[in-house]
């Protein structure tokens, strides 16, 4: 990136997905730290702001996405769909498409990458566990296993073209938390730009896992061994508590939603 430009620390930055909810939050507040800020989506976006590049691509579109990759120093890759779906679509958006991302970075020598995995990777393991980034994956869906290949994909292009990714298993990123499960998954926009920008900034990464989540009281994740990626939650889901636990005073403990830390992400489907 840039240092010796503290404001722009960033570089020339490419985020996908920026139409999608968390893309709209980041938008703004990396085009401030970004000497420019190149956003892509299916959908339609607001007009460029000043330092920005606004293009309408499909991540399935190999050469689409070459385009968007030139110039870039690093990309923060939200792009996909972001629940679940039939595979069909699930495999050009979310496979396809992230393969696509990390070849055109090959081709156009982009060394960083911040991917947008997701904490349902690891939905099928209970919610009485603490597991950390060495657990195997436990793909709750269609969804969670394209997250997964993402996550294999990394780094493999890591361990052959030396393209540092830190993949994000993203708990939940929303204002506040929406039920008892999202105390412990939530992660506030504000430590959410903090996650993305130590990903972004630390010298070092590697191929790094980490969950994002806040500094929730009750938590599933263990992320010790992503210190070195230097990211401090600043944020808690604790304030909210007595509201949630209030709406939601029983839990059927028969339902797999409350069984498993992926939620109801776990009963979804199957599509015909």
């Amino acid at each position: 990136m840039n240092p010796a430009n503290p404001q722009h620390s960033l570089g020339r930055l490419l985020l996908t997905g920026a139409a999608g909810g968390l893309g709209r939050v980041l938008r703004p507040r990396l085009r401030a730290r970004s000497s420019l800020l190149r956003v892509s989506d299916i959908s339609a976006m607001d007009p460029a702001a000043a330092g920005e590049e606004v293009v309408q691509a499909a991540l399935e579109d190999r050469a689409a996405v070459h385009c968007l990759l030139e110039g870039i120093d690093a990309v923060v890759h939200l792009g996909g769909l972001s629940t679940e779906h039939p595979f069909d679509a699930i495999l050009q958006a979310n496979i396809v498409g992230t393969y696509n991302v990390y070849e055109a970075a090959r081709r156009h020598g982009v060394k960083r990458i911040v991917f947008a995995s997701s904490n349902h990777v690891t939905g099928f393991y209970r919610q009485d566990q603490v597991i950390d980034a060495n657990a195997p994956a436990r793909p709750d869906g269609y969804y969670g296993l394209s997250k997964a290949f993402g996550e294999d994909l990394s780094r493999f292009y890591f361990d052959r073209y030396g393209i540092e990714t830190v993949c994000l298993r993203i708990g939940s990123s929303f204002p506040e938390p929406k039920d008892r499960r999202m105390l412990a998954t939530w992660l506030s926009y504000d430590d959410l730009e903090r996650l993305v920008v130590a990903s972004l900034t630390a010298p070092v990464v590697g191929h790094s896992i980490i969950f994002g989540m806040s500094d929730n009281t009750t938590t599933w994740w263990d992320n010790s061994l992503a210190r070195h990626i230097g990211f401090r939650p600043q944020d808690s889901s604790e304030p909210f508590r007595a509201a949630r636990e209030a709406a939601q005073p029983t839990l059927d403990r028969n339902d797999p939603a409350v069984l498993y830390q992926g939620g109801a992400f776990v009963r979804t489907g199957p599509f015909e």
